[in-house]
């Protein structure tokens, strides 16, 4: 497994790995991880960056949000 590219903000950390055909994105908030799997055949390295652009992480940051509540909600 090769590390592509690590991005830190505020919120999360990013981090991309190469692995077995499949770029691995990796969104980190706290105890929450969110992984997505993209092949190397339908993306190029270079395309990473439009992927990883400011609607898609503020999403994450949303599933982030709701990931929590969840698990808020479900411990008693």
């Amino acid at each position: 497994m090769r590390v592509v590219k690590e991005i830190s903000n505020s919120k999360c950390k990013i981090t991309v790995f190469s692995w077995n055909g499949k770029f691995l994105i990796k969104l980190e908030n706290g105890g929450f991880e969110q992984t997505f799997k993209v092949s190397e055949l339908d993306v190029l390295e270079q395309e990473l960056d439009d992927i990883l652009n400011d609607t898609f992480i503020t999403e994450a940051i949303e599933r982030f949000d709701e990931m929590a509540k969840s698990l808020r909600k479900a411990i008693p």
